[in-house]
Order: C-alpha cells, then sequence, then structure tokens
C-alpha cells in the first residue's frame, strides 16, 4: 500500500479522493488544501488537512504526492517533491513547455522516485481493447485518427478560475480534454513532426477560448485530427482508420462518471463487429499503476520518452493556435 497525499482539493482533486475510496494500492494520508470548501470535504472523510506544502513533505508518513493543483505550479511542485524523495503523481499537463517537462523527468530520476501522469484515457476497457486488435494486426496499416473529446463542466465554474487563464490553460480546450486525445495519439504512433492547430472563444463564455481543432503529421508517417470543445455536451469519440478495418470507440460519458462505452470494427467488405464495455474507473486504474510503479511492483505503462512527446507536441500547439502557422515539434 503506498501511502500518498493528494495536494489540491478543487473539482478535480476532490474527484481523485473520490475514486481512491476503498483502493488496496493507495492509502491517502493526507490532503492539501487552502480553501473552505476543499477543507470542508476533507473534514468530512476524516483526512488530515495540510496548509503548507513543505511541512506536507517533511511528513515521513507521506510517500507519495497526487498534484491537482494550476499548471503553472507543476514544476515547482515537482521538484520539490523529488528533493524531498517523494514519488509524484501529476496531473495531466506534466508541463507547459518542453523544458519544464525534461526538468521534472530529470529530477525524478535523480532521486530514483516514480512520475506518473494523469492520462487516465489510456486505462479505459475499449482502448485497451483496441490497442490489443491493433496490435494483433486487425486493422492492418493504421493510416489516420480522428478524436474528439466535448464537455461542458466548465460552464458550472466560476468565470475566475484558472482554467480559463491564457496563462494557466493556452489554446483553450486543450490542456482541458485535447491532450488526452494528443497523448493516446502518441502512445499508438509515437512522437509527431509537425503541427497546426486554431483555438475559438465562439460562445464568448471562456476568455482562453472554447474549440480547438488540431491536425498532427507523426514522424510515422500517421495523421491525427482532434477537436476539443468546452461548450457542448459530452461527447467522446476515438477512432482508427487503417488499410484492412477501421475502429470507433464511443464514450457514454465524462472519466469523472464512468458508464459505458461501445466500439465498432468495419473490416473489408463491411462486416461490422460491435462491442459494448461496462464503465471502471480509468482514473484510479492509473494511479494504482502508479502505486504498483512506486512499490517496485511493476514499471509505469507510460514511458517517459512518451511524457517528452507530449509536451513537445503541446508545446508546438500552443505555438501553432497563437500562429495560425505549421508548427515544428521539437525533439
Amino acid at each position: 500500500m503506498l501511502n500518498a497525499a493528494v495536494v489540491g482539493l478543487g473539482w478535480w482533486g476532490q474527484t481523485i479522493v473520490r475514486m481512491l475510496e476503498g483502493s488496496g494500492k493507495i492509502r491517502l494520508a493526507r490532503v492539501m488544501t487552502r480553501s473552505a470548501a476543499g477543507t470542508q470535504f476533507a473534514k468530512a472523510r476524516g483526512l488530515a488537512v495540510a496548509t503548507d506544502y513543505e511541512q506536507l513533505l517533511a511528513d515521513k508518513t507521506v510517500e507519495a504526492v497526487i498534484l491537482c493543483t494550476p499548471h503553472t505550479t507543476h514544476l515547482r511542485l515537482v521538484l520539490a517533491a523529488a528533493q524531498k524523495g517523494k514519488h509524484v503523481f501529476c496531473e495531466k499537463p506534466l508541463a507547459l513547455s518542453l523544458a519544464d517537462a525534461k526538468a521534472e523527468i530529470a529530477a525524478c530520476n535523480a532521486a530514483n522516485v516514480v512520475l506518473g501522469v494523469g492520462h487516465e484515457r489510456r486505462f479505459e476497457p475499449g482502448i485497451l481493447e483496441l490497442r490489443r486488435r491493433v496490435e494483433k494486426g486487425e486493422l492492418g496499416k493504421i493510416l489516420q485518427m480522428e478524436a474528439t473529446f466535448s464537455q461542458d463542466k466548465f460552464f458550472t465554474i466560476a468565470p475566475d478560475n484558472w482554467r480559463f487563464s491564457p496563462t494557466e490553460a493556452p489554446a483553450g480546450p486543450l490542456t482541458a480534454t485535447g491532450i488526452h486525445m494528443l497523448d493516446l495519439a502518441i502512445s499508438f504512433f509515437g512522437p509527431a513532426e509537425k503541427v497546426v492547430a486554431g483555438s475559438r472563444n465562439l460562445m464568448g463564455a471562456f476568455a482562453n477560448g472554447d474549440t480547438l481543432a488540431l491536425l498532427l503529421m507523426f514522424k510515422s508517417g500517421v495523421q491525427a485530427l482532434i477537436g476539443a470543445l468546452l461548450a457542448t455536451p459530452f461527447d467522446g469519440r476515438f477512432a482508427l482508420y487503417g488499410r484492412k478495418a477501421w475502429a470507433d470507440l464511443r464514450d457514454l460519458s465524462h472519466p469523472d462518471a464512468p458508464s459505458s462505452s461501445t466500439l465498432t470494427l468495419c473490416r473489408e467488405g463491411g462486416g461490422r463487429e460491435t462491442m459494448e464495455f461496462k464503465g471502471s474507473s480509468a482514473v484510479r486504474d492509473n494511479l494504482e499503476a502508479f502505486a504498483e510503479a512506486a512499490l517496485g511492483i511493476r514499471p509505469y505503462p507510460i514511458t517517459q520518452q512518451e511524457m517528452i512527446s507530449n509536451i513537445a507536441a503541446l508545446e508546438a500547439a500552443f505555438k501553432s493556435a497563437a500562429s495560425g502557422e505549421v508548427e515544428k515539434v521539437a525533439a
């Protein structure tokens, strides 16, 4: 059992606390929050509350931190935790720049601690099954990916929330939802080579934008089309188009309240197969995989090279959304 502390008890921090209730691999030793709502939430669950990060890291009962804080704080918090020998699970994005991501990884490696990141979509049953089919060669050579992640949850958040800040979340939905699709694309196709992105504020509700379109060209030759929106009801779609078949995965609910998903395969000749998957807590599965890695049971399945490739493409997408030009992805 890994003793961990959740740092930040906003919407997603509270979601993670709920998801970890009953976990057989992670025990929440403490939480950190400075908000009255977060404190009330923690005390209702009998969780000890810290208000100072350095004091939290000095607690020898805390073996790992789970960071659910604004994006610009990640570098400082990851480096401080690594220096104290704490394993680190950081909510996405790991960083807002490639330089910061590399610094975080280097610090964790130097301290011999595990670094995990909040890309729970990789752990969904439908994605796992689709990956198995791809690895068996059922789709043949993959030519293109298309994906959409839409939600309208942010309309319930106060307009001064950091998630709407162009500094904390450039290119609107990219750091909120688009990055999940970006991570999946990298997990299937490897590093991206070029990116073109467009972000718009069509509803006028969010200062940093509510609609994103992203085209990625990968070194492997595959192209990916990603749409991310913050102003329409939930839709989760991930599709791969291969020479032998195409596959379309549809999620029926947001990961914070998983229900079910369907995967449709269409093979040469038009034959179709549809599978349904019951909802599972991919968020908890990711965190428990991190715990297993920290405890030395098995390696964490998201590699550090994939983390670097994700932030390299993210940084290029930020540049493209601002410039309107095709941007190269740094190595």
